[in-house]
């Protein structure tokens, strides 16, 4: 390997690390914006983020992508979609972490991978290999599990994993980069987002102007927690390889969850435990399949490139 690609490897897993470490670290952001609701801070967020990339845009004259989008309907419908279903993820996200739901929170991106599977066998009709089959079930187990001892579904949990897991079928079929994808999106919420903060505004319930100027600079910084993250990932994406991005990304998951139990001192009783270790279970279960897999067939590739090349024989004229 030679010192280039040692370095651009390095620089993509610091960006990796940075990426998955700030959407870990999040959930000490949201707190901080009280007393704006989960509605108010969401609004914002959708503002701030589109100002934020739209700079970043104009810095780089990345621009050309946004006018072969506007000319594919069926392709900017797509963008609709993604924009509707993360306004969700988001805004549960957001209202889960100041109400004292961290962990479970943390359970949904846990389950994400999981999630994406089953929606790649319902809707994709893909084949799943016996290891993936049964990280499936065991996930499964997890959530019945779980509904025992919270003595009900973890809406939240599912919610959060169903939403992203969409988010992520739809952006893949899009095929837009991550801040150009983030622009496209913020740009159809931008509109709904900034009547809701003028209507609340209008109605004296704003907090951006009325709590200070320490409030309302961090009701703008939504837009660098946001995009700024997915910067960084963008960065990670094209220097490493996939099934290290694989691997990192149960780092947000990990902090969220720490966060949740030392941080925030939330509630573990045993059965909650037990669900979370099923989860960790089937997780384990899929990246060691995942890793199996990815080992074999470079050594399927390195087997193809060692092979001879065929030689032509001589034929009779």
């Amino acid at each position: 390997m030679t010192g280039k690609s040692t370095g651009e490897r390095r620089t993509g897993l610091l960006n990796g690390f940075a990426a998955y470490g700030m959407w870990g670290l999040v959930p000490l952001f949201w707190p901080l914006l009280k007393p704006a609701g989960a509605m108010e801070i969401l609004a914002h967020r959708m503002v701030w983020s589109l100002g934020f990339v739209a700079v970043a845009l104009v810095l780089v004259r990345r621009w050309a992508w946004a006018g072969e989008l506007l000319r594919q309907p069926r392709r900017l419908a797509l963008v609709a979609v993604a924009a509707a279903v993360i306004t969700v993820n988001w805004g549960v996200y957001i209202w889960a972490v100041n109400s004292g739901h961290v962990v479970e929170a943390s359970l949904g991106y846990f389950i994400n991978p999981l999630v994406t599977i089953a929606m790649g066998v319902l809707l994709l009709k893909e084949r799943l290999r016996p290891a993936q089959w049964v990280a499936v079930g065991v996930g499964f187990a997890a959530v019945l599990v779980l509904t025992i001892g919270y003595g009900q579904p973890p809406w939240i949990s599912l919610t959060l994993a169903f939403s992203f897991a969409t988010y992520g079928l739809v952006k893949k079929k899009v095929n837009l980069g991550g801040v150009e994808s983030l622009a496209a999106e913020t740009a159809i919420q931008f509109l709904p987002a900034l009547g809701y903060l003028l209507w609340l505004s209008a109605h004296g319930d704003s907090t951006f102007t009325g709590a200070g100027a320490g409030h309302a600079a961090l009701l703008a910084a939504t837009g660098v927690v946001t995009a700024l993250p997915l910067v960084c990932f963008g960065a990670a994406a094209i220097r490493v390889p996939l099934s290290t991005l694989g691997l990192l990304q149960y780092l947000a998951p990990v902090f969220q969850f720490l966060l949740g139990v030392l941080h925030f001192h939330e509630a573990m009783p045993a059965e909650r435990w037990a669900g979370f270790a099923l989860v960790w279970l089937a997780l384990a279960l899929l990246t060691a399949d995942a890793w199996r897999s990815a080992r074999r067939a470079r050594a399927q590739l390195d087997l193809t490139l060692r092979a001879p090349a065929p030689t032509s024989a001589g034929v009779d004229a």
